[in-house]
């Protein structure tokens, strides 16, 4: 073989091999851009949901503070309970968007977190419909009920936050 076509031979080989190592070495930059790009919008859907139930949360336990009162100021419980309304309804929106963005082991997540601050918020309610009637019978026991409702719910939100982090961090 001419030196001369070895070396044009060479030098396709080694331009080839060049080339297949930069597609390769590409794909698996984009690969990790991808990923990244995909954790940081999960990252900033979990934490938009979890500062919209810090926010909610604040309020219910401003309603809380102001029925345990013996005689609760019901224009201030209804100024509250408008501002819980209005979080909850912020809750729903940043739970949508932990939806689309996945995966569904934290749409599973806020569906259990949506359960138990329905389960709180009834209580809540119906707190709020004997305060207004001057019914005092349930008070103690609603108190109560509430308090362990609060934790089911502060439970299920620690799940939440233990099931984003493997989600943010590859592992689901």
């Amino acid at each position: 073989m001419d030196a001369g076509l070895a070396a044009v031979l060479g030098a396709a080989v080694g331009s080839l091999a060049t080339l297949g190592a930069a597609i390769v070495n590409g794909r698996a930059q984009a690969r990790t851009q991808h990923d990244q790009w995909r954790r940081g919008h999960r990252r900033d859907a979990y934490a938009g949901y979890l500062g919209a139930l810090h926010d909610r949360d604040i309020a219910m336990d401003a309603i809380l503070d102001a029925l345990r009162a013996d005689e609760p100021d019901l224009p201030d419980v209804d100024e509250r309970t408008r501002r819980f309304v209005a979080l909850a309804r912020e809750v729903h929106r940043a739970a949508e968007v932990v939806a689309l963005e996945g995966p569904a082991s934290l749409t599973e997540a806020t569906d259990r977190i949506a359960r138990a601050s329905a389960e709180l918020s009834q209580v809540m309610r119906r707190m709020v419909g004997d305060a207004h009637a001057g019914d005092t019978d349930r008070k103690d026991e609603d108190t109560a009920l509430a308090a362990a409702r609060e934790q089911a719910l502060y439970r299920a939100v620690r799940d939440f936050r233990l099931a984003a982090r493997g989600a943010i961090g590859g592992t689901d």
